[in-house]
């Protein structure tokens, strides 16, 4: 059972950044209650572990305590076994060692909490074992985090521990080796405001949480165990199972330096920032091409997607032309092409066109169906000076390509024709209607028309 989308906006608003900081964490509870039925607890909970979990949808502080203190007054009063939630509360209270052996570095992993502050920890002891915890809640996020703990006593969690162990142990091997299935990003700081907006985060939280089938209803992956077959008979010459006695747990960790950009990586993805917005210097193209030179995998890493296509083509064609080149091995090439087919018609459009086509053999229908798109818009244009200025684009783009043999004319024979019938006023029109009769009168070999003039 998941989240509704209300439900998840309900929730999002009493942990926003405004509400946080301002609100006690008594309010912040009050407001829980109100909006929130105990059979929704469960399912709130698991939302709330989630968040905990990623950094850049729940990037405050602020926002962490409330969230963790919420998990907490969810199931205040059970006994530690009775809550499902125990493993977060150890987990704050004693974080594992993640230090690998031998490099002293630090260890990440899918799914970890984030590191809590002594101030914080302090307060979550206080909560457990019930001290001044009523006088705390009525503090806000921010003032709970700016206490003195100097003084504050270790709490003694051994009961905690022991009833996490006893749950632990039911478990299977293969149980504890699950691992999430959601990973955050590993570089927060070079995407700024990203994910710190409210509504892409709520939007994120929509996808992984609610629907009928979100993601984390699978939120834990479980590798396959496999085995051999154990033999019928044991024989001194037969393989003997084995079977491990050994119960050690395996713990998959987080390669950190997954998806992290080198210094080409950012000055690559920042020049294509700025491509998308405006047309670069002749130095910047260069030095973006040498970039994308020297990696081939690199485009992969630059930010562009198949949506943000068209404003690189208006703005740097012949950067458009090298990436599209370089992404024809990608799995999304048929989403770039069909996003080039179907944007605006334009100058850069056709060139982009034109020079790939040159390149490398496009699919016919992607080709077929931008000059129908071309035609349709030639007709469709009401400005008459903007319209003859089309047409004659359209007619030297077509006879590129049934000059170099790009197209197969006969397959658009009629639609192209009927374009230059009801063009013939322009003269680059009854051009290529004329080199569309050569053709279809068997001449192999059209006489060279002379350039036109844009």
């Amino acid at each position: 059972m998941a989240l509704t989308a209300n439900e998840l906006t309900t929730l999002l608003g009493i942990l926003s950044e405004e509400t946080t900081e301002s609100a006690t964490l008594e309010q912040i509870i009050h407001q829980i209650y109100q909006n929130f039925t105990k059979q929704d607890y469960f399912k709130l909970g698991t939302a709330l572990v989630f968040l905990l979990q990623q950094p850049d949808l729940l990037p405050s502080p602020a926002q962490r305590l409330c969230a963790v203190t919420i998990l907490h007054e969810l199931y205040r009063g059970e006994p530690p076994p009775n809550n499902p939630f125990l493993p977060v509360f150890v987990n704050i209270l004693h974080p594992p060692d993640n230090l690998s052996k031998g490099t002293g570095k630090k260890l990440e992993y899918a799914g970890q909490l984030p590191k809590f502050s002594q101030s914080e920890i302090a307060f979550l002891s206080s909560l457990i074992t019930d001290k001044n915890s009523k006088e705390l809640l009525k503090r806000t996020a921010s003032q709970v985090m700016s206490l003195d703990v100097t003084n504050h006593q270790p709490t003694d969690t051994t009961s905690l521990r022991l009833s996490l162990a006893e749950l632990i142990a039911e478990r299977s091997d293969i149980a504890k080796s699950a691992i999430p299935v959601v990973y955050s990003h590993p570089q927060l700081s070079q995407s700024p405001g990203h994910l710190s907006d409210a509504e892409q985060v709520k939007r994120t939280c929509e996808a992984l949480l609610c629907g009928p089938t979100p993601t984390l209803a699978q939120q834990y992956f479980t590798p396959e165990i496999i085995r051999l077959t154990p033999p019928i008979h044991v024989a001194e010459d037969e393989l003997v199972w084995i079977t491990s006695v050994d119960k050690a747990e395996h713990k998959i960790l987080y390669d950190s330096s997954m998806c992290v950009l080198s210094g080409g990586d950012v000055e690559a993805k920042r020049l294509m920032a700025k491509a998308f917005k405006e047309t670069l210097s002749l130095p910047q193209q260069q030095h973006l091409l040498a970039e994308l030179d020297k990696d081939p995998k690199m485009v992969y890493h630059t930010g562009l997607t198949p949506p943000k296509l068209p404003d690189l083509v208006e703005h740097n064609p012949l950067i458009a032309i090298e990436v599209l080149l370089k992404l024809m091995q990608s799995s999304q090439i048929t989403e770039y092409f069909s996003v080039l087919v179907n944007m605006e018609m334009s100058l850069h459009s056709m060139e982009v066109v034109n020079r790939l086509t040159t390149a490398v053999e496009l699919p016919s229908e992607f080709v077929h169906l931008y000059i129908s798109n071309c035609i349709s818009t030639c007709e469709t244009i009401k400005d008459r000076y903007m319209q003859n200025r089309l047409v004659r684009l359209v007619c030297v783009f077509l006879q590129s390509l049934i000059r170099n043999k790009i197209i197969n004319v006969q397959e658009l024979f009629i639609e192209v024709q009927a374009f230059c019938i009801e063009f013939s006023r322009i003269r680059e029109a009854a051009a290529l209607f004329r080199l569309l009769k050569q053709l279809d009168s068997g001449d192999t070999q059209p006489a060279q028309e002379p350039a036109s003039k844009k």
